[in-house]
């Protein structure tokens, strides 16, 4: 009997995304929970199935299928113990490294352990039986489309990554709760990713606007920076960093400031491809590219930008060298220039701020003493030092892989331990610096060490325009921004304990007193004490702060939704967005 696909979306994309990965051999065995993917494939004449009642010898077979052949086979079994089965052949699978995929289709996770018949836990598969399991549920929205797309090609991947092995996909149906339907007469498309590993063949390069983008990473060593300067004067290429990024080559901009825009979009933001490297960026740059490819040596699927396509499995300095050796040189760039031009005007626009950590940021970043080390707090202080340019002699760290306010201070004195001879500065919100406070009083801290604590007594983040909380006003200081902690901003309570500590201590509760003691804080001289210097603002400025440089340019399109706003309200609006969507 012909029929069409299965309409279950995740099955769908196994399917889809099986095609494209080549999977194209199965052994099923019979089933009921298992009967909407088998089905599905048996009309598709892409698929080579056989059948195998007995699931441990399913699984052996497909260990001399995928033996002889050097390439995937997939297995198919139902719920209750039939997945138990397959455990022998994947164990032989595994220590041989076979590519066998087993997908063992599943009921609602939320019934396991619930008595309900032929419903067994899936979740914990033993140590040396697959290379990589994933859970793939029910999809009920974009979110769940979008991260059942990364776990299926990132199973499918793993088949024949670093030579190859067993795969487990748990695969959940709707099945027994709604109606069978094979009415799909095709299968939506969804993305494909790939990976490319070290000497194997590399996809050509035709993109005229390509972006760099490089989130949290390592100082670079010479030889990187030279070959990412090279790709950039050949392809037409920007560098799009953060001050964590650690790029310091020609082709650099801090790209926060043009990205972060409430009412433009920058037209800069739309790029053919871009390159991914680093770890991550806590400066939340948002880009606008048809594709995206990462390069590192772990390679693994990141798919931070939702557009991956290609994951290079290799040292960032090989990939530039080898697309550098394949290009003619050419001596224009003018996508660097597009996006300089952006920033350039964005900085020009930025006017008198109010007393706040952006304020402080623009007049310290430029008088910090050469070759230094700055250490940024998250969230709010990452951000605002992010707004204005760094110089290429600085080198930048935050704790972004966690990204906890825990051991921020505790990462500061750690790296100052390893050259004593550097000054290592820090800026961090008060919430954070008492949080790490016992490593102030380590016996390693040394006089190489400056502290910048911004004083506002909250977790000002949540008192920001932008934040949903802020709509509780005052009453979010109570439970949702810990308020009222840790003295209320006492004049008194930083100063004893650091003198009594034995740093030096300066405190500025206006933009005077701020630049009264930058000279000292900013000294390229190592004196006989570290040193703290306490900053006192208040939410209200730091949050009419953020909002003047978030809004230094607006789009004619954004001019026009605001005069609709004003006239009829906001009210009025939501009400014809939900018309609309209906």
């Amino acid at each position: 009997m012909k029929h069409g696909y299965t309409v279950e979306r995740n099955i769908q994309m196994l399917i889809y995304l099986m095609k494209a990965h080549n999977v194209k051999r199965i052994i099923a065995s019979p089933g009921s929970t298992n009967v909407t993917f088998v089905a599905s494939l048996m009309n598709d004449p892409f698929f080579e199935i056989y059948s195998a009642p007995d699931e441990r010898s399913a699984a052996y077979m497909a260990c001399g299928l995928a033996a002889e052949t050097g390439e995937p086979v997939a297995l198919s079994c139902t719920g209750a113990t039939a997945s138990r089965n397959y455990i022998p052949g994947l164990t032989e699978a595994y220590y041989r490294k076979l590519p066998v995929l087993a997908v063992t289709s599943t009921q609602h996770r939320g019934q396991i352990g619930q008595y309900v018949p032929q419903v067994i836990d899936r979740t914990q598969p033993l140590n040396d039986i697959v290379n990589l399991s994933v859970q793939i549920p029910i999809i009920h929205d974009e979110t769940d489309e979008w991260s059942v797309n990364v776990a299926l090609n990132r199973a499918l991947l793993e088949l024949r990554h670093r030579g190859g092995g067993p795969v487990h996909i748990d695969l959940t149906t709707s099945y027994p709760f709604y109606p069978i339907d094979f009415s799909a007469t095709e299968l939506p498309p969804t993305r494909a990713i790939y990976r490319i590993e070290h000497g194997q063949e590399m996809p050509e390069i035709k993109a005229p606007k390509i972006g760099i983008f490089v989130g949290s990473h390592l100082p670079m060593s010479d030889e990187l920076i030279k070959e990412i300067d090279t790709f950039c004067q050949t392809y037409n290429a920007v560098v799009l960093c953060d001050h964590t990024s650690n790029y310091t080559g020609q082709f650099g901009i801090s790209a926060s400031l043009v990205t972060s825009q409430d009412m433009y979009s920058a037209p800069c933001r739309k790029m053919d491809i871009l390159l991914h490297i680093g770890q991550v960026s806590g400066a939340y740059m948002t880009f606008n590219p048809n594709e995206i490819w990462r390069i590192n040596p772990d390679g693994e699927i990141r798919d931070t930008y939702r557009k991956l396509k290609c994951v290079f499995e290799m040292q960032e300095v090989g990939f530039f060298r080898y697309y550098n050796s394949k290009a003619a040189s050419t001596n224009i760039n003018t996508y660097y220039q597009e996006w300089k031009s952006e920033y350039d005007n964005m900085f020009s626009k930025i006017g008198e701020l109010p007393f706040s950590n952006i304020w402080v940021a623009s007049k310290t970043l430029h008088r910090l003493p050469s070759n230094c080390y700055l250490h940024l707090g998250i969230l709010n202080s990452l951000r605002a030092w992010n707004f204005f340019p760094i110089r290429n002699d600085i080198k930048g760290f935050s704790n972004t892989g966690g990204f906890g306010i825990d051991g921020i201070s505790s990462s500061l004195i750690g790296a100052s331990l390893a050259n004593k001879g550097k000054l290592h500065y820090e800026v961090i919100g008060d919430l954070a610096f008492f949080y790490d406070l016992n490593v102030l009083g380590n016996r390693h801290v040394s006089p190489n060490v400056r502290i910048l604590l911004i004083n506002n007594g909250r977790g000002t983040e949540f008192r920001n325009y932008k934040n949903f909380a802020s709509k509780f006003g005052e009453d979010t200081d109570y439970y949702i921004a810990a308020g009222g902690h840790y003295g209320k901003q006492s004049k008194e309570l930083v100063k004893h304990y650091a003198e009594d500590l034995g740093f030096e201590y300066m405190s500025a509760s206006s933009k005077d007193e701020y630049l009264n003691h930058l000279d000292v804080f900013c000294s390229d001289k190592i004196g006989d004490k570290p040193i703290i210097f306490e900053v006192f603002t208040n939410p209200a400025e730091e949050s009419e702060a953020l909002y003047s440089i978030r809004n230094l340019e607006v789009s004619a399109e954004s001019k026009a939704k605001q005069i609709v706003k004003n006239v009829i309200g906001d009210k009025a609006v939501q009400a014809i967005k939900k018309i609309l969507n209906k």
